[in-house]
């Protein structure tokens, strides 16, 4: 289908002015007549122009056409070729770097990612999920690629049967010239109906090739998105590696003020066990002395027990003395007190 805009009347215009100026029409003559018009439009224009003529070919030009213009309308039909020819290569070339272009952003896209593994191990599995997509990808671009080469051979084979049908003409025409108008004919019914197979194959190409764009666009969404989330997700890691890192030097501050503690305490209890060694040698020196103390002191108890026991044996004699001199005197006081009271008074 043609697009809106250049309509069939103003390329066969074009077409005119081309020949009646002893020009060959093609598709980018046309254009450059036109001033606008996209290359699609202007060819479907020309094919159906090319049509028409192949039907009314053998119809004799009207009386007064220049010679140049019966002779080039002789030659269309190879002009026409080499301008499907033309398209057609152009469409395959487009195609072709758009596709490099998808593998390119697809390496690039596996390098960024390996990058961001050997930067960040925490994002592996990000990674790998991402890397996935990008397989998908791949097979969903190889795929594409295979309908491609799959039409570019069915393009190859068409050209290649025009080719035999061509020579085959060539020699029919030698051969059979009475025949030639029926030949004729059939020749060009076949190639109407080639070259609408050309056309669908040409439709066929433009909506491979609005899906790989719409492949291609989604997928860069998706990547961007992607390094958006990843961008995000490794300013976070950042942050938190950064903090940690602040954790880890407190922390460390902290362990070699509780090293430098530590230390300190050590040496408080090596002068404490110091003072323990001097007070247990104070302790020892103590106990000797207490202990010949106590020696000395019982010895004194011993000697204080014997001096007391002689004291008071010494003292029970002497009591006893006493009491053995007063006991003498009761004895005697009776007849002391008898010679006393027997005595006269003076």
């Amino acid at each position: 289908m043609a697009r809106n805009g250049i309509q069939y009347s103003d390329v066969q215009q074009a077409i005119d002015a081309l020949l009646a100026r002893g020009d060959t029409p093609s598709v980018q003559r046309i254009r450059d007549v036109l001033g606008t018009g996209s290359f699609t439009t202007i060819s479907d224009h020309f094919r159906q122009w090319r049509s028409e003529r192949e039907q009314n070919r053998d119809v004799p030009p009207p009386k007064g056409v220049p010679e140049v213009v019966v002779t080039m309308a002789g030659e269309l039909w190879r002009e026409a070729q080499e301008v499907a020819n033309q398209a057609l290569l152009h469409y395959r070339e487009d195609a072709n770097r758009q596709v490099a272009d998808a593998q390119q952003l697809a390496e690039e896209a596996k390098q960024q990612a390996a990058n961001a593994e050997q930067r960040e191990s925490a994002l592996a599995e990000h990674l790998r999920h991402m890397e996935q997509r990008m397989e998908a990808l791949n097979r969903e671009l190889a795929a594409s690629q295979t309908s491609e080469h799959h039409w570019h051979q069915q393009a190859e084979t068409a050209r290649k049967e025009v080719a035999q049908l061509k020579q085959a003409q060539q020699q029919l025409e030698n051969r059979f010239g009475v025949q030639r108008d029926a030949h004729s004919q059939a020749l060009s019914e076949q190639q109407v109906a080639w070259e609408q197979r050309l056309a669908q194959e040409e439709q066929r190409h433009e909506a491979a090739e609005g899906r790989l764009m719409a492949m291609l666009d989604s997928a860069q969404q998706a990547r961007s998105q992607e390094e958006k989330s990843f961008q995000k997700r490794l300013q976070q890691s950042e942050q938190r590696i950064e903090t940690l890192s602040q954790e880890l030097k407190t922390k460390q501050q902290a362990l070699h003020e509780l090293q430098m503690e530590a230390s300190e305490r050590e040496q408080q209890l090596g002068e404490q066990a110091q003072q323990i060694t001097s007070l247990e040698k104070q302790q020892k020196t103590l106990t000797e002395q207490l202990d010949e103390a106590k020696a000395a002191l019982d010895r004194q108890a011993q000697q204080h027990a014997e001096r007391e026991t002689a004291l008071q044996e010494a003292w029970q004699e002497k009591l006893w003395s006493r009491m053995e001199a007063l006991q003498s005197q009761l004895t005697a006081l009776p007849d002391t007190l008898s010679k006393q009271s027997s005595e006269p008074t003076q």
